[in-house]
């Protein structure tokens, strides 16, 4: 997606900055907020605060056509060197909360999920702790239904709450209606994930500290954590494993410029010095190449890409 000009962008600054002040940054870097640690910088960035931020946002979209994105933890995500030529949203402590009603937590979007495991835990709570072994907000972790270690969100959500930028509103969406299957939600466009109810379960403590020290230990174990990475690169195919294709693909320690699929997990691109999106975009298509060639699988990408990227890499 790229920007109609200048002067859209210029409409949309204005708006935000007199209704968000100094929550509007421009030309921010985004590869902080990148568990890649890569990419260039947001043309606009608003943290937003509350849903009366969202509601600028929400003006500046509508009155200028910006292309605007939500990021969360960073994780799952491949930003364009040359940034996103649009608004960039992220939510921020405003929406960083968590509240009990009795087997049920409410948390704001900008809840880490492993801290809202954690949250579950000191309430006895059981059926979130493959939550600590993912990197996400709650809102990023439900707009892809985010999973791991025998568990998914789309198993424990009973209602998200959503604020429609298009509506300029906030509503709540059971979760029967979030089109979820294996890594995918089909959110309405347009809205950013601000909250959600999980339905959890009474439990007793000490088996729930030793599942999630299971799911702790595992992810150790098995991921890459110690390098640069997005985590899962694809997504894993009916039946089979991606990282089995790509071993078997003998596409292991291949390398793209600064970007190299890990030793330790085969799904896993991890960022060695010196790296750009696009050597890890590259990488991406060549190892799908490799295992559509030897396997007639096409592997479907988990990660996110942001901004525009070099063709020669698509």
């Amino acid at each position: 997606m790229t920007s109609n000009g200048p002067d859209q962008l210029e409409a949309a600054e204005r708006i935000l900055r007199t209704g968000s002040g100094k929550r509007l940054r421009v030309s921010f870097p985004l590869a902080p907020l990148t568990t890649f640690r890569i990419g260039g910088p947001a043309a606009l960035y608003l943290e937003a605060d509350d849903d009366r931020d969202l509601a600028v946002a929400a003006e500046a979209v509508g009155s200028t056509g910006v292309p605007w994105i939500v990021i969360g933890k960073g994780s799952n995500v491949l930003v364009s060197d040359r940034g996103f030529p649009g608004l960039v949203i992220r939510l921020g402590k405003g929406y960083r909360w968590a509240a009990r009603e009795g087997v049920r937590l409410r948390a704001g979007g900008s809840m880490p999920l492993p801290a809202l495991a954690g949250v579950a835990l000191a309430h006895s709570l059981s059926g979130l702790e493959f939550g600590v072994a993912i990197p996400a907000s709650l809102g990023g972790a439900i707009r892809m239904n985010a999973g791991a270690h025998r568990g998914s969100m789309d198993r424990v959500l009973k209602e998200i709450d959503l604020y429609s930028l298009s509506e300029a509103r906030r509503y709540a969406l059971p979760t029967d209606r979030a089109g979820f299957r294996y890594r995918h939600s089909a959110l309405p466009d347009g809205t950013v994930v601000v909250g959600a109810t999980v339905q959890l379960a009474s439990g007793e403590p000490g088996a729930i500290r030793r599942e999630m020290e299971e799911a702790r230990s595992w992810r150790k174990a098995t991921q890459p954590l110690a390098e640069p990475n997005c985590g899962s690169v694809f997504k894993n195919p009916p039946e089979d494993h991606a990282a089995r294709l790509v071993e078997a693909a003998e596409a292991k320690g291949l390398s793209v410029g600064g970007a190299i699929v890990s030793e330790k997990h085969s799904n896993f691109i991890v960022a060695r010095p010196g790296p750009s999106a696009d050597d890890v975009r590259r990488l991406i298509r060549l190892i799908q190449d490799r295992v559509l060639e030897r396997f007639a699988v096409t592997l479907e990408p988990e990660v996110q890409f942001i901004g525009d990227f070099d063709l020669a890499s698509l």
